[in-house]
Parts: C-alpha cells; structure tokens; sequence
C-alpha cells in the first residue's frame, strides 16, 4: 500500500469530523465497531426503524463501501458482529490462489493472540510519522501497536502490564483452585478490545497475579502511543442484590476477579464499553457478569448478573462480544445457569436476552429460552457456547433476526421484536431451529442475503435467508475438528466475496491453517496456507481466533507470532 500523504490524512480527518457529527447523533452502530458520544448512541444510525442492526457509515471507521479506507474497531468487525468487511477492493476470488497470495511477513509477539487483532489507517504516531497500524494482545498482558504494511516488524509501541520484579505477572494456570487447561499457561488479555475512532481510544480487559492477590482493569489507552487516558486503568469490581452462589453472606453476588473469565469481545455501544464475564473451567461457585463503564470517565455504569439469585448465567459465546441493534438495545446469549423466569424469577440461564440499560442494570425487554432448558443445563450443553448476530433487515416478516447456537449443534432463528420467550413443550415459536453435525463454538459470518456457520466435526456451510428461514446453499466439504471456524467475510461491496477461515483444531501443536472460499460456492477453495508448503506457515493454532481482512492483507493471531498475508510482490 501506498504511504499515506499530509493532503490524503486531512482529508481523512474533515471526513472523520463530518461523519461523527452526523452519526452521533443516531443511537446506531458501525460496521467495524461503535464510537462513544457522551450524549449516547453508538455512531451510524441506519434507515429501517428501531429494530434494525447498525447500517455501515461512510467515513472513516468503517468497513461500508467499496474503495472505503477502512477500519476494523471491534470483535467480528462491527457491532451487529456479522464479520463482513464489504470494502475489500484488492483481494479478489481472481488473486486468491498460491501462485499470487501469500505470507508477506510476521511480528514477534510475547503470548498467546486470543484476542482478535484491530486495524486503523493512517494513525500519525508520536516521533514515527503516519501508519496504517494494527493492534495485537496478548495473554502476556502486552498490547502492540504495529505498521501494518511491515516498514518495520518492531513495534510502534507496545504496553505491558505486568512488572515481575515487583511481584506482578499475568496470572498461571496453577493459580486456580482446581486443574485448569483451557488457557494456559498464563492468563493475561484474552478479549477482543475495542477502538473509539472518535477519541482515538482503544479499551482492553487484562487480568493480573499481584503479590498473591488477583485483579481485572479496564484499560483506556491512546491508539497512537499506547499512554493511559481517562484517569485509567480502573479495577473491575462489582456488586448487586441477590442470593447467587457466589454471594458475600449480606445479599450480595460479587465479582471474582480470578474466577471471572472475561473471554467474549469488548462492546462500545451509546458511550459505554461492555465487558461480559464467564467462569474459568466453570469452577463453582460463580456467577456471570455484564458489566458497563463510560467510555470517557470509566465510571461503571450498569452491574447486572443474568443469575444473581442463582448459579451459573456466564457470557462468553467463544469470544464472540455482545451485539447492539440502532435503538440501543444490546443482545447476549447466557450460558449454563438456573433458569426461573417462568415461575416470575430472574434467573435467565441458557437464554438469549434481549437488553436495555437503565438505572445502573439492564432491564430484559424480551428473552428465548429453549424447551429443552433443564437438559442443556444438565448436559452442559447450554445456549451461548457460539457468538451473537444480527442480521441485516429482512423483507417482510420477521424482518429483524437474531442468530445464537449452542454446544449440541443447534442455530437458532429468533425474531427480535418478538423472541419466543419459554414454550415447555418445543421451540416452534421461533422461526426456525437448524441441526448441524456437531457444537457451535463460532459466530456466524453474514453477506449479502447469506450466512455461513461453521461447527465441531462439520464443514463450513452457506445458508441463504427468506422469510425466517435458512435453507442449505453450499458447503465446503472439509470436515473441521474442534472448535470448528468463526468465518469472516471479504467484498467489494456485492461483489469478490471471500470467505476467510483459521482451521485451529490442534491448539498449539500445529500451525494455525488460512482458508479463503468464493463466498458464492463454499466448494470452490480459492487458497489454504499449506498449499506452498512450508512457504505460508502461520503461527500456532489458537482456539477461537478470527483473521482481519483489511486493505488487501489478512491478519493472523497466532500461539509464537502474529502472521499477515496479501499479495505476493505488491
């Protein structure tokens, strides 16, 4: 990519400045993640009434657009999490192929790359001029800015927050009460973060063994130089009425900042970051958090346990973050928990929720629970082992639709301005229940009248919709292992789609593998990283990692390095 000019970076700005003023004063969301207004709202107010997901602007910040300079701010690109970036315009279904496409080069990272990496263009960084720059954490509890287009493979800037001379690192699987394997060994920045364009912040969870005791901050750092703004960090704790598990003997849940895992995405949607909270290892007693902070004091704002007067009701839908729809109502998929609402309780274990913030919680304003509740729970089957979408408005009725799965294989079709609620004897009052072959521990990629979904011991399928219905389009044939793909898309705007997936099935002990697909028939692969032997190795598989696609290169977290890839020789 060309470097950025003076004239090209202010324009760039005038088309920032304009853009906010006009989608601040929606209560939308962007295509490639919210921006905070401190009158509420996140930016993009898209046509089509209250219920619709955020419809993509046009300035800078998001993935709308074809020959749009575009971002990527927040977890599956915007907060709709439809994981569609339509303003590719230089890779093509034409130059995806090993003879054209490729590694270009990586960067050395100190952890594990859990968290999804973030773009943004021209960033003028202190003392280093202007760079396309690309945001990785890890679970060392490093944060790295680097160019984007490789000028160098040192970073930019790079925050730790650890200091193990002073006796504070990045917490250790041992330190947990019982055997502990699904992150190890060390626990650190596991989220995706989340950028406000508008203010140049990037926030971040990490989590940190000091001295023997354990904490959780909320990070707000300046995107060109990684410094700490809004007074920040801010220790994560919390604290509501009721009788759950995890309780301080007064009436009151608490948070635990060891056991609490904060693995789904970071949402900002109408100035405020969201950060959801599950269980490591679902290590009793606990309880799920859904935690709210403005995005310019820090201050929290919204407490709220989906089982305060019980146990369970974690949210960490595989890293996928909770979505906001234009009239600021936000959307979570619980996991395993007690389940009492029928009996005029407010316990919402295994339950899609439809929320609203008001008074320092959330008000539920509609919810779906499956029949079969009380067997997930007991099976550890449960509702929200897969991320969250909304997808685009739908002609005729039901137009707004929600996406949620669980771990025995099922996606559910729910209509969000009528979710279903509780039916004990099936799910019929859904627009449809899908079957796959295996868990959903994804989030479903949606373009152009399509989504394509990816489960355990299943190949990737497309899905076209109509009416409330998804019916079987292609698939790719290779049956992936655990956890399947959160697939991404790539186009220019409805044309040249590429569907972008990391098969990741032998966590650390094999290289991750890139997949690209012709978003029109997922049985035409285009290219897959193996292709040119050892040529395209990426870093270590890594569970539940999504690649970046922006500006014709595709970026790839990793377990030992953070890989890109784009067009060989450019």
């Amino acid at each position: 990519m060309h470097r950025p000019t003076v004239l090209r970076t202010l324009l760039l700005l005038a088309t920032l400045l304009i853009g906010a003023a006009l989608f601040f004063s929606g209560c939308g969301g962007t295509s490639s993640g919210g921006s905070s207004s401190d009158k509420g709202g996140t930016s993009g107010t898209p046509p089509g009434g209250s219920g619709s997901p955020p419809a993509p602007p046009s300035g800078p910040g998001s993935t709308a657009g074809p020959g749009a300079s575009v971002s990527i701010l927040t977890h599956h690109y915007d907060v709709a999490r439809t994981g569609a970036n339509s303003s590719e315009t230089l890779l093509t279904p034409a130059n995806v192929n090993s003879n054209q496409f490729g590694k270009l080069f990586s960067f050395p990272v100190d952890g594990q790359m859990y968290a999804q990496p973030l773009y943004v263009p021209e960033v003028s960084i202190p003392g280093k001029g202007i760079h396309n720059v690309v945001y990785a954490a890890t679970e060392h509890d490093s944060v790295y800015a680097f160019d984007a287009d490789g000028a160098t493979t040192s970073p930019l800037w790079q925050r730790s927050f650890i200091n193990p001379g002073a006796g504070i690192t990045a917490v250790s699987d041992d330190d947990f009460p019982q055997p502990y394997e699904d992150i190890a060994p060390e626990i650190g920045i596991t989220s995706t973060p989340v950028i406000d364009p508008s203010s140049g912040t990037l926030y971040l969870v990490a989590k940190t063994k000091e001295n023997g005791n354990f904490f959780q901050r909320l990070h707000a750092l300046d995107i060109a130089s990684g410094a700490e703004k809004f007074g920040g960090p801010v220790t994560i704790q919390a604290s509501v009425a009721g009788a759950g598990v995890r309780n301080d003997g007064n009436g009151n849940v608490v948070f635990d900042p060891l056991i609490n895992l904060q693995r789904s995405g970071l949402l900002l949607a109408g100035g405020t970051v969201y950060a959801a909270f599950a269980s490591h290892g679902d290590f009793d007693p606990f309880n799920g958090w859904i935690l709210g902070y403005d995005a310019h004091t820090l201050k929290q704002v919204v407490a709220y346990a989906p089982d305060a007067d019980g146990s369970g009701g974690s949210v960490w839908q595989s890293g996928g973050g909770p979505a906001a729809d234009a009239a600021g109502n936000i959307y979570v998929a619980v996991a395993n928990g007690d389940f009492d609402v029928p009996g005029g309780g407010r316990d919402y274990g295994d339950s899609a929720l439809k929320l609203r913030p008001a008074g320092g919680t959330f008000n539920v304003l509609d919810y779906f629970t499956p029949f079969d509740q009380q067997t997930l729970a007991d099976l550890d089957h449960d509702l929200g082992s897969g991320g969250v979408v909304l997808l685009p408005d739908q002609p005729g009725n039901p137009s707004h639709l929600l996406l949620a799965s669980n771990k025995e294989g099922k996606l559910y079709v729910i209509n969000r301005d009528n979710m279903g609620r509780f039916n004990a004897a099936n799910d019929n009052q859904i627009p449809q229940t899908l079957q796959l072959a295996g868990g959903i521990f994804s989030t479903p990629a949606v373009w152009q009248n399509k989504v394509y979904v990816s489960a355990v011991h299943d190949s990737l399928k497309s899905y076209t919709v109509n009416a409330g219905q998804l019916t079987l389009a292609s698939d790719t044939g290779q049956v992936l292992g655990y956890p399947g793909s959160t697939p991404v898309v790539s186009a220019n705007g409805s044309s040249n789609g590429i569907v972008w997936t990391l098969q990741v099935d032998h966590q650390l002990s094999d290289a991750a593998v890139l997949h690209a697909y012709d978003a029109n028939d997922l049985s035409g692969e285009l290219y897959n990283s193996m292709q040119a032997g050892d040529r395209d190795t990426a870093g270590a598989s890594v569970k539940f990692t999504v690649p970046v696609v922006a500006n014709g290169k595709v970026y790839v977290g990793g377990g030992d390095q953070f890989t890109v890839f784009g067009l060989l020789g450019k």
